[in-house]
């Protein structure tokens, strides 16, 4: 059966699976990152595990698989096929492309995996069937993935969608981008975790607790996490004026708040817009296999122009 090795790498693991031209997932397998080894060893790990998939393809589908696709996180040139930088993972220009397509015999696609995992809400799931759409990711940072006719913009120098760094509080708290007052510094996971961590004298609290105790009336949390959506809302209204999309998706750890965020954030928006459209602002629908998905997706879409430059030759 025709396959292609789709491999999400993350800070701490790695998400693979095998996948048939349908996008059926025909098999599924996690690896530790083991970044604590350093980052060529992260490198050398990428490459056995990608190996070791193609092994598994060869011997229960009889044959090695036609492409791979791989999500990366940082900055990612993804024309070149470079992983630029990962402060998490230690690594600068590092040519992953071309090291994975030595390694496999195969093309292989790099891929951001925020922007990554947006292809995959944009194609199959919370964006399905729209033809623009912005896909907004609420974890330790904030990074989004600008969706255009089922593809998505990486950008001249590979920044398209750096939503979190958006300055909204100008002169406000510095972010290790080297600004000062930027979004993801109020609205992130990590940014919130801290912020209800301070104003609730509990040094472990997180973002999720924060969430229970607006839940349960708490006036302290509701004061927090007014000030991030605010801080968000003033974010997205930003990329909706520049961007115009028809679907809004939201994912990331945030988002599992469900409507303690969707319904304060809804009307934070729409008391913002004025000529604006407010889209249609949904939760993400894939969670954590998206990225996953989605270089299965890169895969198979490097495949369809390979076909399509062969038939044209």
């Amino acid at each position: 059966m025709r396959h292609v090795i789709a491999l999400d790498v993350g800070g701490t693991g790695m998400k693979a699976a095998l996948a048939g031209p349908r996008g059926e997932v025909l098999h599924r397998a996690r690896r530790a990152t083991g970044r604590e080894q350093g980052p060529e060893a992260v490198v050398a790990g990428i490459l056995d595990f990608a190996a070791e998939l193609r092994a598994y393809g060869t011997e229960h589908f009889g044959t090695p698989a036609s492409a791979a696709g791989v999500a990366v996180p940082g900055i990612v040139d993804e024309a070149r096929g470079v992983a630029a930088y990962a402060a998490n993972l230690g690594w600068r220009d590092v040519p992953l492309r071309d090291l994975l397509a030595e390694r496999l015999g195969v093309p292989v696609a790099l891929g951001h995996d925020v922007r990554t995992g947006g292809l995959a809400e944009g194609r199959v799931g919370a964006g399905r069937g729209a033809d623009r759409f912005l896909f907004v990711a609420l974890g330790t940072g904030i990074a989004g993935a600008i969706g255009l006719d089922g593809r998505v913009e990486a950008g001249a120098h590979g920044f398209a969608g750096e939503i979190g760094h958006i300055v909204v509080r100008p002169g406000g708290a510095p972010c290790p981008c080297g600004q000062r007052g930027c979004l993801e510094r109020f609205a992130s996971a990590a940014a919130v975790s801290e912020a209800w961590a301070t104003a609730s004298g509990t040094p472990g609290a997180d973002a999720a607790d924060c969430a229970k105790a607006v839940d349960s009336g708490d006036p302290g949390a509701r004061a927090v996490w007014q000030e991030a959506v605010d801080a968000l809302a003033d974010g997205l209204v930003t990329a909706l004026t520049l961007l115009d999309p028809r679907v809004l998706i939201i994912g990331g750890g945030l988002a599992e708040a469900g409507e303690t965020l969707f319904t304060p954030l809804r009307e934070a928006i729409r008391h913002r817009i004025t000529f604006q459209r407010q889209p249609s602002l949904v939760p993400a629908a894939l969670g954590d296999g998206a990225g996953c998905l989605g270089a299965g997706l890169l895969a198979w879409d490097l495949l369809a122009s390979t076909d399509r430059s062969e038939v044209t030759t």
